[in-house]
């Protein structure tokens, strides 16, 4: 599913994907924590501002590199009782990012449903930021390929 559209002059872009993690949600869910990730995501190296040592918990700040740019990153939900976990990040004068997913059981594996919404800070951005809705959108498998073959090589 995509949507853009001008809201007050802004792109604002959301887009969806699913896929199967194979494992117990008790086994999935601690994998998409900013500090977790690590263990399955190339590339993946949060620079934890909050706490000072690398946590996962809500309300953890942290850092990461996206090409030239610092996104700066926030929990606002790791929800285990909703199995629902929501990360803001902002990339000054660029984009705002809202990126939440919900976790599900799917018999013996978990369900995983991410929804990205980004808008545009600046007109200028509004090009940059549908260029990472388009990659944001072929996402999924990619996430099903780097969190399964973690699961296969621990399990």
């Amino acid at each position: 599913m995509s949507a853009a559209a001008s809201r007050q002059g802004a792109v604002h872009t959301r887009e969806q994907f699913e896929f199967i993690a194979d494992a117990p949600l008790d086994v999935a869910w601690p994998l998409f924590g900013a500090d977790a990730e690590r263990a399955w995501a190339p590339d993946w190296d949060p620079i934890f501002i909050w706490p000072g040592a690398a946590a996962d918990q809500e309300g953890m700040v942290f850092k990461v590199g996206q090409g030239d740019h610092t996104a700066v990153w926030v929990n606002t939900a790791l929800d285990r009782a909703a199995n629902r976990i929501q990360y803001v990040y902002v990339i000054p004068d660029l984009v705002v990012t809202v990126i939440t997913l919900r976790l599900s059981r799917s018999g013996p594996a978990t369900h995983v449903a991410v929804t990205y919404e980004r808008t545009a800070l600046a007109d200028a951005a509004g090009e940059a930021v549908n260029q990472m809705a388009g990659r944001d959108k072929m996402a999924g498998p990619e996430w099903a390929q780097q969190i399964n073959q973690y699961l296969r090589d621990a399990g």
